[in-house]
């Protein structure tokens, strides 16, 4: 077999296979979060979220909402030197996002059932 036929053999097969990836994955909500900021992210994102009246008031000071702790946990970096993961029962995790070009650093308590935002800071 030629050269020429090996290639197009293998480029045929690919881009079906691509063709039946796109098609099988297209309207479902798959994600590929393989990076260890990723999977915290969205550890905490499935999780039933506490924000205790004195961080949503903290929020309020700072002209953000709900919604603000919601996009930085979407589009946010966890910052691991910042935060305890060696804890047993509840690590901290430190998420740092940007909010109408506002740095906001978020202190967020992830335990197994439950995701309590602690601390609120604006650099």
């Amino acid at each position: 077999m030629s050269l020429f036929k090996r290639f197009l053999y293998y480029f045929g097969g690919f881009s079906i296979g691509l063709v039946i990836l796109f098609f099988f994955l297209g309207g479902k909500k798959a994600s590929c979060d393989y990076g260890p900021s990723a999977r915290t992210l969205k550890n905490i994102r499935t999780k039933n979220r506490i924000i205790s009246p004195e961080v949503l008031i903290q929020l309020q000071n700072k002209g953000l909402d709900t919604s603000s702790v919601s996009k930085i946990l979407r589009e946010g970096d966890v910052l691991f030197s910042e935060s305890n993961t060696k804890l047993d029962s509840c690590k901290i995790y430190v998420v740092e996002g940007e909010i109408e070009k506002k740095i906001i650093k978020l202190t967020i308590e992830n335990c197994e059932k439950r995701a309590s935002i602690n601390a609120v800071s604006m650099q």
